[in-house]
């Protein structure tokens, strides 16, 4: 080993010993006589000192030490005089002897320190660098921790790792794939795995009655802070399980997780249907750190002669707990965000219930204090809150509203980083219907199962029927979600008729997986973890990219190695690819 410790390793009890550090130069402060080297490596970082008097040469040496150069030395240590608490190795230096250059460096584009001047781009361009950044090391490490954690979890739960193909056939369900074209076959192209939804249900039916692994899997979508077009997945199955063991076995997994990494124990995960989710909060992924549950207006603001209410599908309010203080600016500043784009409604109605007991509102000409007051009451409101109200297509609003409600959540400071609010939503809709088209997709995938009490409406009401599939979810973030499989070929292939493929199509797609139901297929079921969103959530950071050693921009693109790129002619000519010229 060139080295006999690590930056990080060194205490009052090594006073005396000779040791041998290697790792950059964090940086060089030369106060005359003295010099000292801030020496880094990922453990740490260790006090250098060179003194002018006793040894000049080297002194010199040191001085002549660029930023990021990669050194050797050995040397004795020393108390320091100057203690710094804030590091670990803070009450002892390095009395170096011996100085070794083992790499020189350039000096870098932006700062190697916890605050950079760096912006992202540039940062991802020179990403090796990036990870040099403590910040930076400490989101990848605790990635690390948390995949050890899922790993000795499972392992000690009897599951067994197992890999899945990459390359694999492309379907037509699901998000976009990437497409790989195979020289061999010439014409023929794989598609990199979305999920490795099918191959884990093949495991069930082979007898590994518990499967995971920590997975890549790739689609080619349009990105945001929490997507990436490859991301990890913790990819479960188990057999002989009905839904309630599956939500046990994993809600005890992320509390592990939880408890063994951020030593936070989470409480119970209380349960929730989609349709209180929707109702109550608009959104199938609600945060419950705070309230601001949704109330239904109609019965109350409609047939008042108020056009915009009386024509819309859904009139939906919030009551915001001591804010009837907010001025008219804030109130103007909510209503722009509301007609975002993004959000899409077309304004927002308030009522303020004055500490005086007056009643403020933007509608006073329509509605009398009192049918003011009768919404008050409807919504739980007393004096000193806010109701704020919007109205439209009701799917279009519930949307709208859940934004505003986070919107003000971060606002008013209810959505701190430290408190963790579980929860698992259930009984999501099987199917659901394309408003232009009339066509039937899957909720989750085709392979989920119908409850068994719905299964006769498949014939009658398709878009009533409720899966056997749930979510997890933490603050607002689906981390997971999962459901119980279809585990006969009857039932497979009725599902597949629903989504509007032939029996021929669906046999040249899934006829492997359907076969293979008439061999003797246990029931089933399993979960899908976002592994990068995981780590996010843990570290306290919204987005999934700091958590990624070398990460895509918004792009898709890798800034570091220039990619995706073109191909030569040659190598094209090879797979048989013309471009289409436009």
């Amino acid at each position: 080993m060139l080295r006999s410790h690590h930056c990080g390793e060194l205490r009052m009890n090594h006073l005396n010993k000779e040791v041998t550090l290697c790792g950059w130069v964090q940086k060089s402060r030369d106060l005359g006589g003295l010099t000292f080297i801030d020496l880094r490596d990922r453990y740490g970082i260790t006090q250098l000192t060179f003194n002018m008097e006793d040894k000049p040469a080297l002194c010199k040496e040191a001085r002549a030490l660029g930023r990021e150069y990669v050194i050797q030395v050995k040397g004795t240590v020393r108390e320091r005089s100057s203690k710094n608490l804030n590091i670990l190795t803070g009450e002892i230096e390095v009395d170096v002897d011996v100085i070794s250059v083992l790499n020189a460096s350039k000096t870098p584009p932006f700062t190697i320190e916890d605050e950079t001047d760096g912006g992202e781009e540039l940062r991802m361009k020179y990403r090796y660098l990036d990870l040099r950044r403590k910040p930076v090391q400490d989101k990848i490490l605790l990635r690390s921790k948390i995949a050890q954690s899922v790993r000795n979890y499972l392992a000690n739960a009897d599951f067994i790792e197992i890999e899945t193909p990459y390359l694999i056939k492309s379907t037509p369900e699901g998000a976009r794939d990437f497409v790989v074209p195979s020289r061999m076959n010439e014409g023929q192209f794989y598609a990199l795995t979305q999920s490795p939804q099918t191959f884990k249900q093949l495991l069930m039916v082979s007898g590994y009655d518990k499967y995971f692994q920590i997975v890549k899997c790739f689609r080619d979508e349009d990105l945001r802070a929490d997507r990436q077009p490859e991301f990890t997945q913790i990819d479960c199955e188990m057999s002989f399980v009905e839904q309630e063991d599956v939500l046990n076995t994993f809600e005890k997994m992320v509390k592990t997780i939880f408890k063994e990494v951020k030593q936070v124990d989470l409480p119970v995960f209380p349960r929730m249907t989609y349709a209180d989710a929707m109702k109550k909060y608009g959104s199938d992924k609600p945060d419950i750190r705070f309230g601001m549950e949704f109330y239904e207006l109609n019965h109350l603001a409609q047939g008042k002669g108020f056009k915009v209410f009386d024509e819309a599908e859904l009139v939906v309010g919030i009551n915001v707990k001591g804010a009837a203080s907010y001025s008219r600016k804030q109130l103007d500043a909510l209503t722009k965000y509301v007609q975002t784009p993004q959000v899409g409604a077309k304004g927002l109605v308030y009522v303020k219930l004055n500490e005086d007991g007056t009643i403020k509102s933007s509608v006073d000409k329509f509605y009398t204090a009192e049918q003011l007051q009768e919404w008050a009451n409807g919504m739980e409101a007393n004096k000193g809150d806010l109701l704020l109200i919007i109205s439209g297509k009701a799917n279009q609003s519930r949307f709208a509203m859940n934004s505003l409600r986070l919107h003000l959540g971060n606002e008013l400071g209810l959505r701190p980083k430290d408190k963790f609010a579980p929860l698992w939503v259930i009984d999501f809709p099987l199917l659901e219907q394309d408003e232009e088209t009339g066509d039937l997709h899957a909720m989750h995938h085709p392979f989920t199962s119908p409850k068994a009490e719905d299964v006769d409406k498949l014939s009658t009401t398709p878009t009533e029927v409720r899966a056997n599939a749930y979510d997890m979810v933490i603050n607002g973030v689906e981390l997971g979600g999962g459901s119980i499989r279809i585990s006969q070929k009857e039932m497979q292939q009725k599902m597949l008729r629903l989504l509007g493929f032939s029996d021929e199509e669906a046999k040249a797609q899934f006829g492997f997986l359907m076969d293979a139901f008439e061999y003797g297929t246990p029931p089933h079921g399993g979960i899908a973890f976002g592994f990068d969103r995981l780590c996010a959530l843990i570290g306290g950071t919204d987005s999934i990219r700091d958590y990624i050693a070398f990460p895509k921009n918004n792009a898709g693109r890798d800034v570091m190695i220039d990619a995706p790129a073109k191909l030569d002619e040659e190598q094209m000519k090879e797979l048989g690819i013309k471009l289409q010229s436009n």
